[in-house]
């Protein structure tokens, strides 16, 4: 992929796909690395299949025959001479997804982040009734989002309206521009 941000897209798909009522895209990033995780409590996954989704010929998708998400994060970070790790638990209590990416951003392979703030509003475009907490801590600034507290303040406007998608992109571009 092009950008990271689409990355991030398509790992987020996975875990709205999981059940996950909250996925935590957190980024940090430091004048040599950006690290991305993103944290689901979706139903999370056993050991061998932890295992199984770095393979690009394996998906539990029955639409098409593989799937690439997890192995193009993993290629782009261990590319940067970063790393890549991928944590899950199906427990009653605990269950959920971590997968984070550590990358070295003055390697020659690494990849940029690209445009983040369309990717959030397309999840929460996409995915109204997924709650999502985003933060991105960068250069002593953060820009941060989260749905929890959107919904509060809207009370019963939905997330997906058009007025409430373009307050979000201006909120995060705003954000951006403060941090740099």
């Amino acid at each position: 992929m092009k950008e990271l941000s689409l990355n991030i897209l398509d790992v987020t798909e996975n875990s709205v796909k999981a059940g996950a009522s909250l996925t935590e895209i957190l980024l940090e990033e430091t004048e040599e690395t950006l690290t991305i995780t993103i944290r689901d409590n979706g139903c999370g996954m056993d050991e061998e299949t932890v295992k199984s989704v770095i393979d690009p010929f394996y998906t539990t998708r029955t639409t098409r025959k593989v799937g690439l998400g997890v192995p193009l994060l993993k290629m782009a970070a261990e590319q940067t001479d970063g790393s890549f790790n991928v944590e899950s638990s199906v427990k009653e209590e605990n269950h959920g997804t971590v997968v984070t990416a550590l990358f070295y951003k003055h390697h020659l392979d690494f990849t940029p982040l690209g445009d983040i703030v369309s990717t959030l509003t397309t999840l929460i475009q996409g995915h109204p009734d997924t709650d999502f907490y985003f933060s991105h801590k960068k250069g002593g600034g953060e820009v941060t989002l989260d749905t929890r507290e959107l919904r509060e303040v809207l009370e019963g406007v939905p997330l997906n309206s058009y007025e409430v998608i373009k307050w979000i992109e201006e909120y995060l571009k705003e954000q951006y521009s403060l941090i740099g």
